[in-house]
């Protein structure tokens, strides 16, 4: 799977050696998020950080959007979820279990190669392009 990056203060000289299989340092299944990848990602901007599974989720503001991202790790993340008020954001995030999509009015979910309109809105995808 192709992965996004996240570019915002990212410093090279401190991203530890990762295992692509399951995106731990030590190679064994990740249950507990990374303190340092917490605080690194909080100190750009990213809250209501938690694990779902093996996947670690947070909410991270955008210009428009707050987005629900799934997959954080020190290389970037796998894919977002793009929700128009926050409070919105928020409720998915605390009500989601990891499977499927979550629940609310998410807009699209972007990632690497992934450009999802929300198929509960019953846009017609076609008429927008």
């Amino acid at each position: 799977m192709t992965r996004v990056h996240i570019l915002i203060g990212f410093d090279s000289t401190r991203t530890p050696e990762v295992n692509r299989k399951n995106l731990s340092r030590s190679g064994t299944r990740v249950t507990e998020p990374d303190p340092e990848l917490l605080k690194f990602l909080a100190s750009n901007r990213y809250t209501h950080m938690r694990q779902l599974g093996t996947k670690l989720v947070g909410l991270l503001r955008f210009n428009f959007t707050v987005g629900l991202v799934v997959g954080l790790d020190w290389l970037g993340h796998d894919r977002r979820y793009c929700y128009e008020h926050a409070e919105e954001a928020v409720e998915a995030l605390d009500a989601w279990d990891g499977h499927d999509h979550p629940d609310g009015p998410w807009i699209k979910c972007k990632g690497a190669g992934i450009d999802l309109l929300n198929p509960n809105f019953g846009l017609d995808a076609d008429r927008l392009r």
